[in-house]
């Protein structure tokens, strides 16, 4: 791993388990911020490690169906799509408790797929 991708591994891993510090103490709309960010960091670890482009959502997410396309595993894209939800859910604090959950036992999936493909 190089500099970079150890940083966005990094960073994405400590995301992800004040993900679940912030749900264990309720408050879902860190919770959901730092899932959003796990999963943000690992493709962008990805993204690096293969040279890809990775500087806003559209390259997240063009990353994100390069991996799919590759991989034939279209939960990645799915999960992703979970994070993008647990995002908007900071701003807007509308789901409930149980789906934050959810959505972040699928992210927490998601980033060990993408580590596995990171190095």
């Amino acid at each position: 791993m190089t500099t970079k991708t150890r940083y966005y591994n990094s960073t994405g891993r400590d995301f992800l388990a004040k993900a679940r510090r912030y749900l264990a103490e309720d408050d879902l709309l860190q919770a959901s911020e730092k899932g959003w960010g796990a999963a943000a960091q690992m493709v962008k670890c990805v993204a690096e490690a293969r040279g890809w482009s990775h500087d806003g959502h559209h390259q997240l997410w063009r990353a994100v169906n390069r991996l799919v396309e590759e991989t034939g595993d279209q939960e990645m894209r799915t999960a992703f799509g979970l994070a993008g939800t647990l995002h908007t859910n900071f701003y807007e604090g509308w789901l409930p408790a149980e789906t934050v959950e959810d959505y972040l036992g699928q992210v927490e999936e998601l980033v060990s797929k993408l580590e596995a493909l990171s190095s």
